[in-house]
């Protein structure tokens, strides 16, 4: 991106208001707590504790009618510890589920203190509160619960009971009540020992929200950011396929669900990826403008992708394709068989830098789309004539 002398000034401003505001944060977060409350930056490791929880009564409440979907990057919750540089306190990694300006939800990796009842400590950081508003927007997301909700949580034998306040029914439309429910439901399914959710909003069983939105039956993990679906002909079936896109800031990878008739698998997904996402406004396109994909083929573990010329020129993005290379491998990685991606063009291999195409740990961490964020932004600030 090229930038006019005014373009750059207000670049700059923008830049140093963003390395100010992170740098208020960090000085929050250190010195901003009562003493002996242990700080919580993030790191970037897998999601580490049972997550059961005894506090509260038994709320039981219904969530979207159970449907199978495929999980999303669901994690191990082997259990895994770091020693907090400042007071010894253990950390455990856990993934928060937030929105972006679009309402697309976007997990990401946060590092926060080993403690009892992780999965609700997870939840509460996604209710609305200057603290956990403050650390969604260095992120460029949004919480996604209403302030001051209060949450009894219960789990055992796979199943979370969640009660939630009554601050709940009073979301702004359907939207928000479909996206608090399912960044809850997606949330909780990230821990091993949760397969099924239920609601209960202010100790009572409801069917539907204010705004129509189900929370009657048991929930289970489903498609995340589906794309709206076209009416099919009678007997045609569609099958879900999970995209991943760069999300408008650049920062953010942004999984989509995408709904193709064809077999879900590699092919198809790459093939739906080069098309590019549905709401170009909202999301970022993986491969250049007139790129082609010609062919995709499987061997020894390794998707190998051919594209047209064209595809160099992802060089020219504002992070020199990072990011779009990054959705490339965990489109094509999700899939059983495939552990890493080569990419050629017009059938020659394309010399992308040295780790551009391993497995990420995980598609969002925390502290890393901070720093990604400010790179970002200083390398277009300078990229003028």
């Amino acid at each position: 991106m090229k930038f006019s002398g005014n373009q750059r000034r207000v670049y700059l401003l923008a830049l140093a208001l963003l390395v100010i505001a992170v740098a208020l944060a960090s000085t929050w977060s250190l010195w901003g707590k009562p003493a002996g409350e242990s700080t919580a930056p993030e790191a970037a490791t897998t999601p580490t504790q049972d997550p059961q929880s005894t506090q509260g009564s038994e709320p039981s409440q219904g969530v979207q009618p159970e449907a199978s979907a495929q999980p999303l990057d669901r994690q191990t919750n082997a259990e895994s510890t770091d020693a907090a540089q400042a007071g010894g306190a253990s950390k455990t990694s856990t993934i928060v589920y937030y929105q972006d300006n679009y309402g697309y939800l976007v997990p990401v990796m946060c590092s926060v203190p080993m403690e009892d009842g992780i999965a609700k400590a997870t939840l509460n950081m996604m209710v609305q509160s200057v603290g956990n508003d403050m650390q969604a927007a260095r992120l460029g997301l949004r919480t996604v619960l209403p302030e001051n909700t209060k949450i009894d949580l219960d789990i055992s034998h796979g199943l979370a009971r969640i009660d939630l306040s009554k601050e709940v029914l009073d979301m702004p439309d359907a939207a928000a009540e479909s996206n608090m429910v399912n960044a809850i439901v997606q949330t909780l399914t990230e821990f091993d020992s949760v397969e099924k959710v239920e609601f209960m909003i202010d100790g009572q069983k409801r069917e539907k929200l204010p705004h129509g939105t189900s929370v009657g039956g048991t929930f289970t993990r489903g498609d995340i950011n589906l794309e709206s679906v076209e009416p099919t002909m009678a007997g045609v079936t569609v099958e879900p396929v999970t995209l991943y896109f760069p999300g408008d800031s650049g920062a953010v990878i942004v999984p989509v669900t995408r709904m193709v008739h064809s077999k879900p698998d590699v092919n198809t997904a790459v093939l739906e990826l080069a098309k590019g996402p549905n709401n170009a406004e909202m999301l970022e396109n993986v491969v250049p403008a007139g790129c082609g994909l010609i062919d995709v083929k499987v061997e020894n573990g390794i998707a190998k992708l051919d594209f047209t010329s064209e595809f160099v020129n992802l060089v020219q993005n504002s992070d020199g394709g990072r990011m779009a290379l990054k959705a490339l491998v965990l489109t094509c990685t999700q899939f059983d068989g495939i552990d890493s991606v080569e990419i050629y063009v017009d059938g020659k291999k394309y010399d992308a830098s040295a780790g551009e195409l391993g497995v990420p740990s995980f598609m969002n961490i925390a502290d890393s789309i901070v720093y990604d964020y400010i790179q970002t932004q200083s390398a277009m600030l300078f990229d003028f004539d």
